[in-house]
């Protein structure tokens, strides 16, 4: 076979898994917003560098911009060799792809392909990529889902991490967000993944479930923080199966303690956040909630913020949204300790099998 051997999507993707790796080509910038799942990023431009040429494309000539990129695109794919493939048998076999599998890709492609590794490169580049996942998001997913739905604090998210790692099929979108779900649910450490990363995140984790089995997923809203659920999979989770899962309101209070314990260490970046809730509760309201923060009366405010905010609102939306959630399968969790999960997702995965 002549390589680089140029491959449309639809023929890559049941290889996907079977390159040795995936190489994005694109700038820093570029393969921050998304790239193909596992992809590591090696530019043959940087940002800078791109915005040099494109520059000189415009103000001056393309001959002009292509001889000082072809001089910048030599210089960074013989870093790349060196400081990355030197050590690669003749066998390794990379996928190479850019924005449209145009210039970009070709020179490392032709390059690494003269050294005598199989490379193939990516026809259509991350546009083809991205039509493919927009267009299988677009879809029903034509799987099996059973929601897990539960009031806040009742170990939703807790109980899917165990579920998963006893060998079921989960779809954590929290996960997948970097986000739990609500006002509060941001995490300090980790920011939120852009639109385009979030839905590629989605596609790469259903594309792998077997549809004979079934996917448990946590009862979210059609926003995670700032990213929109695919509406195909929303329209799906909402038809679907639904288990309540219910935990007794101390046991509640503890877990939350834990999970948010970030807003323990700093209430004034709780205080902030209780602010989006005024419009809701009334600036008197809010106020004393943010002075038994300051004072340290975490979980008297966690039970109330229960009582007064999260669970008349999960009352007000759950059987609107989830059409099944009358007929839901019970299940009790007794502890917020790792055996009581473990108990709760062995029982779950044989209710379903």
């Amino acid at each position: 076979m002549k390589y680089p051997e140029i491959l449309e999507f639809d023929d890559a993707l049941p290889q996907l898994d079977k390159f040795d790796t995936i190489i994005d080509v694109r700038s820093p910038a570029e393969y921050a917003l998304d790239h193909l799942p596992g992809a590591i990023n090696a530019p043959v431009l940087d940002d800078a560098q791109r915005i040099q040429v494109g520059t000189m494309y415009k103000q001056v000539n393309s001959f002009e911009a292509k001889k000082v990129g072809a001089a910048l695109v030599a210089k960074n794919i013989a870093a790349h060799i060196e400081t990355l493939w030197l050590d690669k048998p003749r066998e390794w076999r990379p996928l190479i792809y850019c924005w449209r599998g145009g210039n970009r890709s070709g020179s490392m492609a032709h390059i690494l392909a003269k050294i005598g590794w199989p490379v193939a490169q990516l026809d259509g580049g991350y546009k083809a990529f991205r039509a493919h996942v927009n267009a299988a998001l677009e879809q029903p997913p034509g799987l099996k889902f059973k929601v897990i739905c539960g009031t806040t604090g009742s170990g939703k998210s807790r109980l899917l991490e165990v579920l998963h790692a006893s060998g079921a099929q989960v779809l954590d979108l929290e996960q997948l967000a970097a986000h739990r779900g609500s006002v509060l649910g941001n995490l300090p450490s980790q920011p939120q993944p852009g639109q385009k990363a979030f839905e590629t995140a989605i596609w790469n984790t259903l594309r792998r479930f077997d549809p004979a089995l079934p996917v448990f997923v946590e009862s979210e809203s059609k926003k995670v923080g700032n990213l929109r659920v695919p509406t195909a999979l929303m329209d799906a989770m909402r038809a679907s199966d639904c288990v309540a899962l219910t935990l007794s309101r101390t046991n509640r209070v503890r877990l939350l303690m834990e999970d948010y314990a970030h807003f323990t260490d700093s209430p004034a970046s709780l205080n902030e956040q209780l602010e989006f809730l005024t419009a809701l509760h009334g600036r008197e309201k809010i106020g004393r909630w943010q002075a038994m923060a300051v004072s340290g009366a975490m979980p008297a405010l966690v039970e109330e913020l229960l009582a007064d905010h999260y669970d008349p609102a999960y009352l007000r939306s759950i059987d609107r949204n989830f059409v099944k959630y009358g007929q839901a399968l019970p299940l009790q969790l007794e502890d917020i300790d790792a055996a009581a999960f473990r108990h709760a997702a062995l029982n779950l995965m044989a209710a379903m099998a």
